[in-house]
């Protein structure tokens, strides 16, 4: 489970910058008959972070005011944030409608901070061949922790993992091991367990309905509740479209795409001041990757890397490096890609099939502007004393040695001398230029 106490600005920002996009509403469901029980279902297939987080907590509320029987969240997770879990804990505790968390379908886990909002819910519920566990916190920028601060983030979330077993008379023991030792868990372990980490198994929704009719559950401040589940109404919550953007966004391949779109995007606009849309995009792109990496497990040396190398790259268009400058760019950018996310889980991995073809795209790019420096440093000069050198022109009096003439060239008369007589008339060229004094021969 990530550990971070700080660095919510950026999420905050994003939060905002995205709280102008229009709003999806849940889709409208026919009012149920006053003696027909109404269930809240909705899907968590994300790492929870801020965007996950407020999704669950607009469910609970919807879910209190329409005075529903049950929420159930389908919950599939490779982890998240401290914070964010006990914000959903939090308001999961005070809601008056009981919560379900239904790891499902089969095949899905929900490990690290998704363990924790397992059992810290009314009903803990499994489909077969899933897994819970491995909450074992680590450091929000994925690098390593030392000794002491690992051992009291790890007791910090150990402590909260206990409390919240013991309140809902689930396996203490064993959620302590889930965090010290990250253990993970079965669906059949976590039932067999003496007392088990979760309640029941079940296929489905639906068939964890029917399994919960008539159950009796315990609240977490004592309370008994007997859920009454038979022929419930679902009404499915969807993600907002401002919640579906920025959980998007919070995906390691995207913000890598806007972290290189958005420096590219402020590197043309220093390049053509004024140009204003490349400038406004690279803005907005470089803050909602931010916004991602203040969510992922991000190494900052992998992320120094890759600014590093785009800046090398964009220092080839105004420095002659015959390349070299483009070569460290690329060569900085793909380790900085390999160490970017600091993590072991394939969902927080960077693919290659992303990685590869920004590179591939950024070197075609510097490829073909140092080709372009290149054959300007080959095209001879055309202005000022070095312009001048090479022009052909006529002489316009004679120009003895030791006598100097005039000549016209490049459109402009000129005082020329010259190392041989020259009759006026002939045709000459430009060898030399000293101040206002041309030096040419017979062309």
């Amino acid at each position: 489970m990530t550990v971070r106490f700080s660095r919510r600005l950026a999420a905050s920002l994003a939060l905002t910058l995205g709280s102008g996009l229009t709003m999806a509403q849940p889709r409208d469901t026919p009012s149920p008959a006053a003696d027909v029980p109404v269930v809240y279902s909705a899907e968590v297939d994300s790492i929870i972070h801020p965007v996950s987080a407020e999704y669950m907590i607009q469910t609970m509320d919807r879910a209190d005011q329409a005075g529903a029987t049950l929420v159930v969240f389908t919950l599939r997770t490779p982890g998240g944030l401290v914070d964010s879990t006990r914000s959903i804990v939090s308001h999961m505790i005070a809601a008056r409608t009981p919560v379900a968390i239904f790891i499902g379908p089969a095949g899905a886990r929900a490990a690290s901070a998704g363990f924790i909002l397992t059992i810290a819910a009314d009903v803990a519920a499994m489909a077969p061949g899933t897994h819970i566990g491995a909450a074992h916190p680590v450091s929000g920028g994925g690098e390593k922790m030392d000794e002491t601060l690992a051992k009291k983030a790890a007791e910090d979330v150990a402590a909260y993992a206990r409390t919240l077993a013991s309140k809902r008379h689930r396996n203490v023991a064993l959620a302590t091991q889930a965090v010290i030792e990250s253990r993970a868990f079965t669906d059949e372990e976590a039932l067999a367990a003496s007392p088990p980490l979760v309640d029941l198994t079940a296929s489905d929704v639906p068939d964890l309905l029917r399994k919960l009719d008539g159950r009796t559950i315990s609240r977490f401040e004592g309370a008994t509740v007997v859920l009454k589940t038979a022929g419930a109404q679902t009404v499915p919550v969807e993600m907002t479209l401002r919640q579906r953007v920025l959980g998007a966004v919070a995906n390691p391949n995207v913000a890598y795409l806007l972290l290189s779109l958005g420096t590219l995007g402020l590197t043309i606009e220093l390049w053509s001041p004024g140009a204003v849309l490349p400038g406004v995009v690279g803005g907005l792109c470089l803050l909602l990757a931010f916004f991602a990496f203040s969510i992922l497990p991000v190494n900052y040396a992998g992320l120094l890397l890759i600014l590093f190398g785009l800046l090398l790259l964009a220092l080839e268009i105004k420095v002659v490096s015959y390349g070299l400058l483009t070569v460290g760019g690329l060569a900085s950018l793909v380790f900085g890609s390999m160490i970017l996310i600091d993590s072991s889980l394939p969902e927080l991995q960077l693919s290659l099939r992303v990685v590869v073809p920004v590179v591939l795209g950024f070197a075609g790019i510097a490829t073909f502007l140092v080709r372009l420096g290149l054959a300007a440093q080959r095209q001879p000069a055309v202005t000022g004393a070095a312009g001048m050198i090479g022009e052909s022109g006529q002489a316009l009096t004679a120009i003895a040695p030791g006598s100097p003439g005039r000549v016209a060239t490049h459109g402009e008369i000129w005082q020329a001398k010259a190392a041989q007589a020259i009759p006026e008339g002939a045709r000459v060229r430009v060898t030399d230029v000293d101040g206002l004094m041309l030096t040419v021969r017979m062309d």
